[in-house]
């Protein structure tokens, strides 16, 4: 089998990171059907159909592993280009795609952005998911690392511990009162309304059940927004899970209070990347540790 070409990969990395050929034909600065017939030669070399044409695009079985080595070159040529130019040679920023839970995102990562030098030249693309589901974006290579809750290491990926995340059942008085006068009985559980980030968001699910005894199906509203959820919990819309540095403002100011004191959830996460000697995710990796222990438990 002939070589794997650079341009080939690069371009199959920006049909699935645009989401269509005709975006990755913008973002490269060449016409669409010269993407195509990169994509076809590339398809060609491997003897497999690497990218599926949907919308958006998305990367096969076969396509995945090529996609992760295209992500792994493009920051290592980066590298390289900056160091052989020297600092004073000014050169393109490196981008970093990472995957962060909601909860992360509205809380502590972006600290962790924030202390790395602005002299390193990096530009963040950050991705949002449950933290159940984030190292699927690493395993499928659309990422170069991820914070998740999965602690055993995507292939090709190293894995540090980072804490958990405390998470503290909250609503409003008014609604504690009326929903919950006698405690967090099953039978209150099973027909109070909950606030729920999406679909795939079952630590409240988890919660119920390790209260109640028993798995409940209550009523649910989903709202896709951290900030949000705490405007429908101040609002009395329903009860919900929330991080405990979130909470703590609420609690304070006798907005909501702890449906439960003294009980919690605690969701450890971890950080997984490329397993790389790269100086970029080494700061990145320092950074993201440094400011969970101070953040997290």
């Amino acid at each position: 089998m002939d070589g794997l070409d650079s341009a080939q990969l690069r371009t199959l990395a920006a049909v699935v990171s645009e989401g269509s050929f005709d975006a990755a034909a913008r973002l490269l600065h060449v016409t669409p059907s010269a993407v195509s017939q990169r994509i076809k030669a590339l398809e060609e070399t491997v003897g497999q159909v690497l990218v599926r044409r949907a919308r958006p695009c998305v990367a096969t079985d076969a396509g995945r592993p090529l996609l992760r080595l295209a992500g792994q070159l493009t920051l290592l040529e980066r590298e390289a280009l900056a160091d052989a130019r020297g600092p004073l040679a000014g050169g393109g920023r490196v981008r970093v795609a990472v995957v962060v839970n909601a909860d992360s995102l509205a809380t502590w990562f972006p600290a962790a952005l924030a202390r790395l030098p602005q002299e390193a030249g990096l530009s963040f693309d950050l991705r949002q998911d449950d933290q159940d589901h984030t190292a699927e974006l690493l395993r499928d290579g659309s990422v170069t690392a991820a914070v998740t809750a999965q602690r055993e290491a995507v292939q090709g990926c190293r894995v540090l511990r980072l804490g958990a995340m405390r998470y503290r059942a909250l609503a409003t008085p008014e609604f504690a009162s009326s929903h919950f006068a006698g405690g967090l009985t099953a039978s209150a559980l099973a027909v109070t309304p909950l606030i729920v980030f999406d679909r795939k968001d079952r630590m409240q699910h988890r919660f119920i059940r390790a209260v109640a005894g028993r798995p409940l199906d209550p009523p649910v509203h989903y709202v896709p927004s951290v900030p949000a959820i705490s405007e429908a919990l101040r609002l009395g819309l329903g009860w919900s899970l929330v991080p405990e540095q979130i909470a703590e403002a609420d609690l304070a100011a006798g907005r909501c209070v702890d449906l439960v004191p003294g009980r919690h959830l605690d969701v450890p996460l971890h950080w997984q990347h490329w397993r790389l000697e790269s100086d970029v995710l080494n700061a990145l990796t320092a950074a993201v540790r440094a400011v969970a222990a101070e953040s997290l438990r």
